[in-house]
């Protein structure tokens, strides 16, 4: 941490001491210059994970889908028997 913070003192003004931090390049959390594909093995892990719970969540939607057009051809199937009930009278 020392070697990153440079303090720098100004005597003739009077001035309390002053302290200037300089970052090293990628110690933000910016993606790396050469893209996805200059990777390391915890990038590419990550991304796998990220795409597994995509892939997951997507799944549980259209399950619920199906779910909800199951009950909407079941009650489409129970109007219709209905109306047919009625038509016979």
């Amino acid at each position: 941490m020392l070697s990153s913070v440079t303090r720098v003192a100004v005597r003739n003004s009077g001035a309390r001491l002053a302290s200037i931090r300089f970052y090293s390049e990628g110690a933000t959390g910016a993606p790396r210059p050469g893209g996805e594909k200059q990777g390391d093995t915890f990038t590419k892990r990550e991304k796998a994970q990220e795409d597994l719970y995509v892939r997951q969540l997507e799944a549980q939607k259209l399950k619920a889908l199906r779910d909800a057009l199951k009950k909407q051809r079941e009650h489409l199937d129970d109007i219709e028997a209905h109306l047919d009930e009625l038509e016979k009278k």
